[in-house]
């Protein structure tokens, strides 16, 4: 791995053309050929060069910027932990910079390069899993990442969070308890979802141990959505699979699911049991109310803003894993005991 950051020079020597070529493929992309933009940006990629903004703020090196990039601002599911994590930066003075990624690691990527350009302090990411250029690309410009949303005590990197697992462990040991045997699984798509994997390998650990199988055919994958989880639940339905409870990846998958009980008014929880994961505040209103894993997105935001400006001002880029607890929250679409 390079020792030092790259230049505008070693792009333009690895590209083959001036450093004036270089630049104009930054900064005016429309004034050079489609050719030679190509080449130029596979060598940026290959060297991960990032120019930084304003030169780092100049003679501080300090821009005063924390970017964060997260999956999806399609729905309020990471809204509270941003909202705290801006007004502790605000406190400090910093501006958070935020991107989404749209759930794929190569977006990601680009949105990270892109932030990095601008001259940030600090990163915020979601989940542990992320392509691999992005923790070398932070690294080689020196730039602290803290990860939320996960937590593993062996982590290379920074991150405050809970055990995804561990969570859907919880999920899956309540319905047993309640008498449930057969439980289908609608979860968010798992490719570059490391939250979403390790929540359905908790469910799944759980009942293997209790001599229960999580079957291939009750669990359906789809997007962060309320009509595909809607979707995804009829379908289990109308195809006769039996089952009992149905976990849902997080509350608006959840709200989908009631939306489509309520629609072939099957009752919930008397005929069919559901759980969500987060514990948004949109969920409050919903009757039955809901069963969900109450997610700490107010500790995240507030513990990752302190986490960052503790590394900006003492220099000190040791590696901080803080586990919060991510508690189960009983509620009514779950309170009917099942004969097993």
């Amino acid at each position: 791995m390079r020792s030092s950051k790259p230049t505008l020079q070693d792009v333009a020597t690895a590209a083959g053309v001036s450093t004036a070529t270089v630049s104009r493929c930054i900064n005016q992309p429309a004034q050079v050929k489609e050719t030679l933009r190509d080449k130029v940006n596979e060598a940026i990629n290959r060297l991960g060069y990032a120019p930084h903004g304003a030169a780092r703020a100049l003679a501080s090196r300090r821009s005063h910027t924390i970017g964060a990039v997260i999956p999806t601002i399609d729905n309020g599911i990471f809204a509270n932990g941003i909202h705290y994590l801006q007004r502790g930066l605000s406190e400090a003075n910093f501006t958070l910079l935020l991107a989404s990624s749209n759930y794929s690691l190569d977006e990601e990527l680009h949105e990270v390069r892109s932030l990095i350009t601008r001259g940030i302090d600090g990163m915020v990411l979601i989940g542990e899993e992320h392509h691999p250029e992005v923790y070398e690309m932070l690294d080689r410009h020196q730039v602290p990442v803290v990860n939320l949303w996960t937590y593993n005590n062996q982590s290379l990197h920074s991150c405050i969070g809970f055990d995804n697992a561990a969570a859907g462990r919880k999920i899956a040991e309540h319905l047993v308890n309640m008498g449930h045997r057969d439980i289908a699984v609608i979860s968010g798509i798992q490719i570059d979802n490391d939250r979403a994997r390790e929540r359905i390998e908790g469910v799944r650990q759980y009942l293997q141990e209790k001599g229960l199988e999580l079957k291939p055919e009750l669990v359906r994958e789809c997007r962060y959505s309320a009509e595909q989880s809607s979707l995804a639940l009829t379908e289990l339905i109308t195809a006769g699979h039996h089952f009992s409870a149905v976990i849902c990846g997080n509350d608006i998958l959840a709200l989908g699911a009631l939306s489509a009980l309520r629609q072939l008014e099957i009752p919930v929880p008397k005929a069919l049991a559901v759980t969500g994961f987060d514990n948004l505040e949109i969920i409050a209103a919903l009757s039955p109310s809901l069963t969900t894993i109450d997610v700490p997105a107010r500790r995240m935001g507030t513990l990752a803003a302190t986490y960052l400006l503790n590394c900006i001002q003492t220099g000190n880029r040791d590696i901080t894993r803080v586990q919060l607890p991510a508690d189960l929250k009983v509620r009514e679409t779950t309170n009917t005991v099942h004969s097993t």
